[in-house]
């Protein structure tokens, strides 16, 4: 039982090479996060989540509240890469392209840009 109420759940899942993988959830936790940074060096790498708790645009000073930090081996790294780089291809396919400003993809102030109706840059008359 995970918190005395809940029964544990098992998920199995079978590899290519025959091997079975048990997924047990009882002490997963969930939470949200709407920023995330790396760092690394040569035997791990450090992903932290966090959330933005700026709330008025345009405020000099973003306030970022992280929250977790997720260390792993570089092989791990790896693996999730290609977990993320699949499940947003997916996503992609049924829902539109994710854009992301170049510069806040990296970590810069966003740039400022006309945006029209739906969100696309404004076109030029």
């Amino acid at each position: 039982m995970s918190n005395g109420s809940e029964p544990t759940r098992v998920q199995s899942t079978k590899t290519g090479d025959g091997t079975i993988i048990e997924w047990d959830d009882s002490e997963m936790e969930s939470s949200y996060a709407n920023i995330s940074n790396v760092a690394s060096t040569r035997e791990e790498v450090s992903v932290f989540f966090g959330t933005n708790e700026t709330w008025k645009a345009g405020e000099k000073t973003v306030r970022v509240k992280l929250k977790h930090r997720i260390v792993m081996n570089p092989f791990a790294a790896k693996r999730l890469h290609l977990l993320l780089s699949n499940i947003l291809t997916e996503h992609e396919k049924r829902f539109g392209e994710v854009r992301l400003d170049p510069v806040a993809a990296k970590g810069g102030k966003a740039a400022k840009s006309a945006k029209g109706a739906n969100g696309e840059p404004a076109k030029k008359a």
